[in-house]
């Protein structure tokens, strides 16, 4: 019989490939360093094959067999680690370790909902945070470091299983003593001619207040505040409390005070005659295809959707 990698050895070559670094590697994987480099070096003889290029001092730099092999690593791992949570989920429904991503213009404003609904509801459930932009998560769900994302919707998920949970709608956000607020709501076409503040490249809030604004997926206003683009929805509303322009803000934010006692004045968006405009974004989970844990991830949008109960739940 062919002896077969084991998991501890596509363990060391994923790290390698992820971390870059040797000792970095070692200590992701709790071992030393000179017994990650001896399984690397055993699995490369196992296989008769080098996966690494040692030609290039301490660099790490995989083969082009060594980069197809950190691929098919991912794969194994992720279907070995759906053999033990069929076994979790059929023995003791949320429960276990649960890794959630969660995009940064989400979590601030939702954990702290949900997060005591959870522990609540379901106490044997061990719940790991990590929270990054669209793309990474997307990433990390397909790689197999997170098992689900909470994000906006709709987005580039890669083919996974996606739960639309609660609607989630923009609010103007304007200047102290700006002439829009003396509207009791601002149209989209009234944003539409002011200096529209947003957040870096990366963040899908960008890209869904261009669109709730009248641009285009990829289009952006011309205005030389984009080289400040924020980083944060707090920073975001304080470059609105100075003066440098408006934004549009999500209803969970401005609920969990992301403008308090700045000033800044918030009015509902409203969509202008003839228009079409996003008005809102669809909140919700994404999680790999054929996950044994789909019952469980469902189960945590019904609780996400009472937590939030002043939002619009998803039909």
């Amino acid at each position: 019989m062919t002896p077969l990698p084991t998991p501890q050895q596509l363990r060391y070559i994923l790290a390698l490939s992820e971390l870059q670094h040797f000792g970095r590697a070692a200590d992701a994987c709790g071992v030393t360093q000179s017994t990650l480099s001896a399984g690397v070096l055993a699995l490369e003889r196992q296989m008769d094959a080098r996966l690494l290029d040692r030609d290039g001092g301490k660099r790490v730099a995989f083969t082009a067999l060594g980069r197809e092999m950190v691929e098919r690593a991912r794969l194994a791992i992720a279907s070995l680690e759906a053999m033990v949570e069929a076994a979790d989920a059929a023995r003791a429904p949320m429960s276990g370790r649960l890794r959630l991503g969660v995009i940064p213009t989400i979590g601030p404003f939702l954990l702290p909902r949900l997060m005591p609904a959870l522990r609540g509801r379901f106490p044997r459930l061990r719940l790991f945070l990590r929270e990054d932009t669209t793309d990474n998560l997307v990433s990390g769900l397909g790689s197999g470091r997170v098992d689900v994302v909470l994000l906006a919707l709709p987005c580039a998920c890669a083919g996974a299983e996606t739960l639309p949970v609660i609607a989630d709608a923009f609010v103007a956000a304007l200047p102290p003593g700006h002439k829009l607020a003396r509207r009791a709501s601002v149209s989209v076409a009234a944003l539409a001619s002011e200096t529209l503040l947003l957040l870096e490249d990366g963040h899908c809030l960008r890209d869904q207040a261009l669109q709730a604004c009248g641009f285009a997926r990829g289009e952006r206003p011309l205005d030389p505040l984009d080289d400040f683009a924020a980083t944060s929805l707090h920073t975001l509303v304080q470059m609105v409390a100075g003066g440098l322009g408006v934004t549009l803000l999500p209803r969970i934010a401005v609920d969990a005070g992301v403008a308090s006692g700045t000033g800044v004045e918030l009015r509902p968006l409203s969509e202008s005659k003839g228009g079409a405009a996003q008005m809102s974004r669809m909140l919700g989970l994404a999680w790999r295809p054929g996950s044994p844990r789909a019952a469980d991830f469902r189960a945590l949008g019904h609780l996400l959707a009472e937590a939030v109960g002043g939002l619009e739940a998803a039909a």
